[in-house]
This record gives structure tokens, sequence and C-alpha cells, in this order.
């Protein structure tokens, strides 16, 4: 099954989803909700203050959760993705589907969009999966893009500069005045890691959805606009980006929990609606884990795949929770020479350049585990030996301690592996062998 409805059955069977009865508001409310489940429930809101339909927040929180939406195990989860976009298998677009249920003209004061912080401009729609195309090569491109609502017919879009940014600006020379969109909320995880991963131009990331859904992903043509959209999604806001028009956006509470700059960015059009009679809007908490690992996850690929050209014995590569999802790495790999660790912290930061602080490990050490981490930062890491400092380089916009107009500041990375010099019991953990009696102790409580 390729619907968040389908997924929220599992998740329920399993125990992972909690519902709230009780009446909430969309400002403030919610996400302070959320901001307490965080990493813990998917959460559904089933009575929302002056709106009909449910709010389901959480859905990625865990880094398990994605894994059971893909049927995969961690082990299996780079080689997945990276076939994925590599090979992606064509959609099949069909004539219907839930999501044209109802298709009306639209008003975004109706839908139960949530206004998260304090200091929040105003509501923002956050778990938006935009598709868009390049008309004259018929590049299509679909990804994830914060909208802040202005008012009942009109949101500002933040466009980084990638794919969209790429379809706008072709756009503009083209003398187009707008790009038709679709917003589609309410997806299955497959399709909000397809549209979180680092695809090439001119592959769409419904194709790598429709891969990793093993070909059930369908799409449909939208009612108003010249765009495509999922035809299991709830909710789709059928859309022009503007191209003339531009407006401030933000500031905005991004990765790392800190409100982001105010930016001029094109302003969006509502040109219709089309959803299920029941639709339930998805909620995604910005900072929190399902917004870092969204964001985390897909960069952990490139990483493992430049990681595995240096030594080919990579145990798990981990974008850490800690570091925003975006600006920590661990990896755990098997030293074969000395310089190796050095190695793969160059590779770390040449696949994710965003990356501030690299750490590599022996595979000893679970990289998901940061007390493992620590203690073997704490007893394998010689400061003057095994620092790597590189200073005025290219870091993220999304670390506070930045340049934030010329983006540069300074990587670290660490080498907590054993020196092969040295014998390696002294850098091992003591072991405690347990009887078959103190075995069956543990299988009963633990």
């Amino acid at each position: 099954m390729s619907s968040l409805r389908s997924f929220l059955e599992t998740l329920e069977d399993n125990e992972e989803l909690i519902r709230i009865k009780e009446e909430i508001s969309t400002k403030f409310e919610v996400s302070a909700l959320l901001e307490k489940f965080d990493t813990k429930k998917t959460v559904i809101f089933e009575k929302v203050e002056n709106h009909k339909n449910m709010i389901v927040g959480g859905l990625c929180g865990t880094r398990s959760r994605i894994l059971k939406g893909l049927g995969i195990n961690n082990t299996q989860l780079y080689p997945r993705l990276q076939q994925a976009l590599k090979n992606p298998v064509k959609c099949k677009i069909v004539s219907d589907g839930p999501v044209k249920e109802v298709v009306e003209e639209g008003d975004l004061d109706k839908i139960p969009i949530l206004t998260h912080f304090n200091g929040d401009p105003g509501p923002y729609i956050t778990s938006g999966i935009l598709y868009a195309k390049n008309i004259q090569e018929n590049i299509e491109n679909v990804s994830f893009h914060r909208l802040l609502v202005l008012d009942k017919r009109k949101m500002a879009i933040r466009i980084v500069p990638r794919h969209l940014h790429r379809i706008t600006q072709l756009g503009k020379k083209a003398g187009l005045k707008y790009i038709d969109a679709s917003v589609s909320i309410g997806l299955h995880p497959s399709i909000l890691l397809a549209a979180s991963l680092p695809a090439n131009w001119g592959v769409s990331e419904f194709d790598v959805a429709n891969t990793l859904l093993n070909n059930n992903l369908k799409l449909v043509q939208c009612e108003h606009v010249d765009a495509l959209a999922p035809a299991d999604a709830e909710l789709v806001l059928e859309c022009r980006i503007g191209l003339e028009e531009e407006t401030l956006e933000g500031p905005f509470v991004d990765l790392s929990g800190t409100f982001d700059i105010k930016r001029k960015q094109p302003v969006v059009e509502l040109m219709g609606v089309m959803h299920r009679r029941d639709y339930i809007y998805q909620a995604l908490l910005p900072g929190g884990s399902e917004h870092m690992l969204l964001m985390g996850m897909p960069p952990e690929v490139r990483i493992w795949e430049y990681c595995q050209n240096i030594v080919p014995t990579v145990k798990g590569v981990n974008m850490t929770l800690g570091g925003n999802g975006w600006l920590h790495c661990v990896v755990s790999f098997d030293k074969v020479r000395e310089g190796d660790p050095k190695n793969m912290l160059m590779a770390m930061f040449s696949a994710h350049p965003s990356l501030k602080h690299a750490i590599v490990v022996d595979t000893d050490i679970d990289p998901f585990n940061m007390t493992e981490v620590e203690w073997a930062i704490a007893t394998r890491f010689k400061g003057d030996e095994d620092l790597l400092i590189i200073p005025n380089t290219r870091v993220s916009s999304l670390d506070p301690t930045a340049d934030q107009q010329t983006e540069l500041g300074c990587k670290i990375g660490i080498d907590a592996t054993r020196p092969l010099s040295k014998p390696k019991e002294k850098f091992m953990k003591a072991e405690i062998t347990p009887s078959e009696r103190v075995k069956a102790i543990i299988n009963k409580y633990f």
C-alpha cells in the first residue's frame, strides 16, 4: 500500500500511534504536543478547534518508523535508496483516485495549518511535497518546500538554489509569468523520503518513490493546473508559483531550533484544491526529529557511497539528531591503515558540504549510540594527533556560528579509532560471559 492511511494502520497495530481526543488549537497547541511526543509516538488529533479534519504528526519521527515504511532494515537502507535513485521506475498516471473525491476552489483558512512557535510570522505548511516541471524539457522535480500562509489564496515559498530554483529561472528566461505546481499533503513515508533525496536533474522523485513502493505509486492529473500528484494523497493544493512577485518569507524555525532570517521569496497563488472527503492534515514540527531525519538520512547515502570508496567495510552512517540531522555525522568502519580515518573524514566533508563536525569510530562502536561514540572519543582520541581542523571553509547556512552572508566557518574531524600500533586489548571494554541461567533472566526482563 502507498497511502498515509495504510501506514497509520500499521503503526496502530504496533502500538506506535496515540490519539488525542481533547479539542486542540492549530495555534501553538498541536505543536506543543508534537514536541512532547517527539521521538516517541505518532500522534493523531481527532478534534481540531474551528476545523472538521483531523491532524496527524510525527509520522517519520524515528528511524525505525521510516525503515518500517520502506519495509527494510538499516543494513539494507543505503543500497535500496541508491538503487531507487539510479534506476527509478516511472509512475503510472490514472484518471481518478481518492484525492479527487472533492475538487473545489479552496480556501487556505479552512485547512488546519499550524502556527508552531512564538515568533512565527503566521501559519506554515511544512509537510507539503511540491511538484513542478520545466515545460521546455519536460523535466520534473518533487521536493519539500515550506509555505507561509499570507491570506486565503496566497503563500510565500522558500526556494533554495537547487532544482526548483533552476526550473523557476528557466521559466523566467522563457518569458513565463508563473510555473504550475501541486503541493501534496498526507503521504506515505516512502514518498516523503524520496522527496528529500538528492536526485539528479531530470529524475522525478515520484518515480524514485514508486521504486521504493514496488511500483505501487499512482499519480493523477490536477484539475486546475498542469501538474501531477499522488492519487492516494489526503490533500493537494493546486498552485501557481509567481515569477514576478516576491514578498518577505520568515523568520522560520529551522533544523537548529533557532529562527532563520527573513528573505525575499516568490509568492504562490492557490488555484484550486483536491482532497479526500475526510482528509487527514499531515503536520511536521520544524526542528523536530521528523524534520531532522528526513533531512539527514538522504545525505547518509552519499556519505556511505564516498566512504565505501576508501574502505569498503563501512558499518553505519549516522547524521545525528544532536547535530540537527545536518551538522554532525558519525561513521563506523574497519581501519586498515593509520591514514584511513583522516581520508574518511575528508570524504564525509566532500559528500555533505554542510557537515560541521565529523567523527569516525571502529566497528565495535555503534554509530547510533552516542554514549558509545562519546566513550570512543574519551578512550581512543588524542587531540594533538587525531584532530582535523579546516578553517575558513564553506559551511551550512543553518549553522548559527557561521557568517550568514558568506557561509564561511570551520569544520572539525575527530578520529576516535584505535591506533594500530598499540595492543587491541588496551582499548577494548571488559566483558562478562553470562551463564545460561543469567541469559534466561535477561530474556525474561529485557
